[in-house]
């Protein structure tokens, strides 16, 4: 079988050893070195995690196969604590909508099914070092691509219907930004550094849609705790965010900008 076509329902039911011998075979495959394979416990059952190390970046294995990504802003019951956050930012003027459920099914991407295959993901995003228009070849050159958004929502999210990756719920006493305490600080299930501080913009192929934060202008504007959290939400799209980087503007200042590298098997 070809470790691309590798489903996260095997992944789960392989016990150690086996786990083991695909994160060495992976290795293998893309000229690097296993870095670590450990286990996590995540959403209620034990999940391997590999990081390969090549050419002095480390990348996790993302298995794939048919997933769910998005979020069903229907199912979600939203807390009474943050059902107050976002009307005291209605009374401010911010919001989507007269009501949280109005305003996420604005921002976020509705819950699906698809199929994708298994990857290298890179633990860390990079800053862009070319044109939004130019990452892609710049990146194939390095023997790597972009994500894909439906690829970024499920290394993010690791199979959780959750609002972010660590669960439905975030501090509402603070924001995210500058905080070193919080649930963004910890590595998600698959090991990566990811929805972990809103100035950071990361793109994928899909120009549409910015992932992992909105540059700052959720602080910046004073929206409120919950709002300033939402652009680190799994399945956050941002599209006036999107707008702007694949703009004339964002072509000025892509330095700002970031990407999650992928490296097929």
């Amino acid at each position: 079988m070809s470790l691309s076509d590798l489903t996260l329902g095997q992944w789960r039911s392989f016990d150690a050893p086996t786990a083991r011998r695909v994160a060495q075979r992976a290795a293998e495959q893309v000229g690097g070195r296993v870095a670590d394979v450990g286990t996590v416990e995540h959403l209620g059952a034990p999940l391997h995690r590999v990081r390969i190390e090549r050419d002095g970046r480390e990348f996790a294995l993302i298995p794939g196969g048919p997933v769910s990504v998005g979020f069903d802003v229907d199912a979600w019951q939203p807390t009474p604590e943050q059902a107050a956050d976002y009307a005291e930012s209605v009374e401010q003027g911010y919001g989507y909508g007269p009501d949280l459920r109005t305003h996420l099914a604005q921002v976020l991407s509705p819950r699906r099914s698809v199929v994708l295959a298994t990857v290298l993901m890179a633990v860390e995003d990079e800053n862009l070092s070319e044109p939004p228009s130019d990452m892609p070849g710049a990146l194939a050159a390095r023997g790597l691509r972009m994500p894909s958004a439906d690829e970024w929502e499920h290394a993010c999210g690791a199979g959780a219907a959750t609002l972010f990756h660590w669960g439905d719920t975030c501090p509402l006493d603070r924001i995210p930004y500058g905080d070193r305490t919080g649930p963004q600080n910890r590595p998600n299930a698959f090991g990566l550094r990811i929805a972990y501080d809103t100035y950071r913009s990361e793109l994928t192929s899909d120009t549409t849609a910015i992932h992992g934060g909105d540059g700052g202008e959720s602080v910046c504007g004073g929206y409120g705790a919950l709002l300033a959290w939402l652009p680190l939400a799994t399945a956050n799209r941002n599209p006036s965010m999107a707008e702007f980087v694949h703009g004339p503007e964002g072509e000025d200042v892509y330095e700002d900008f970031s990407t999650r590298p992928v490296l097929p098997l």
